[in-house]
């Protein structure tokens, strides 16, 4: 029996020692981390991609009929282009977002005239804060109409070293006079 009063008394901590620490709980803090943080990590990298790798880019041409600026909360300036393929034909429309000031500056003062505009394509950009549509256009310029005082008309002048077909000689005979008038 004087083992167990000496047993007992090794299972209580002396009255000088603090207890030994109680493992906290922090299911608040992995909740948080779960639920908010990681969320918003992984949309905040998949906007950095979408939005810093673009899809395909090129260069559009046709009329500009629209441009404005639009938003609720994020002002972005959207436009669009009629690209006109045949004549007689409906024009197809070319929706596009301008995220660059110095681009929409040249296509305010470019709206109704013929432009071509660079663009690039960024697929899955995940809210439309950043543009309605998921092409962005980064630069424009005015493009001349065909055959006005700035553009060239193709002269009919042949180019150095083309075949050229020469006329067949010709003779020319003197014209008969005309008939006597009638009596």
């Amino acid at each position: 029996m004087a083992d167990d009063i000496d047993r007992d008394a090794s299972r209580e901590p002396p009255a000088d020692e603090p207890p030994p620490p109680r493992r906290q709980r922090r299911w608040g803090r992995r909740l948080l981390v779960v639920l908010v943080l990681l969320p918003a990590v992984l949309i905040g990298l998949w906007l950095a991609f979408a939005l810093n790798f673009n899809y395909s880019e090129g260069y559009r041409a046709g009329y500009l009929q629209k441009f404005s600026r639009k938003g609720w909360l994020c002002k972005t300036w959207e436009g669009e282009i009629a690209m006109i393929n045949l004549p007689g034909s409906t024009p197809q429309i070319f929706p596009f977002t301008v995220r660059d000031e110095g681009a929409a500056r040249e296509l305010e003062r470019l709206i109704g005239r013929r432009v071509e505009v660079r663009y690039e394509e960024h697929r899955g950009v995940p809210t439309q804060c950043f543009g309605e549509t998921q092409y962005y256009v980064t630069s424009a310029r005015e493009v001349p109409e065909f055959g006005s005082p700035t553009t060239p008309v193709p002269s009919a002048q042949p180019t150095p070293g083309a075949h050229q077909a020469t006329p067949a000689p010709t003779t020319q005979t003197p014209a008969a006079p005309p008939p006597p008038p009638p009596r």
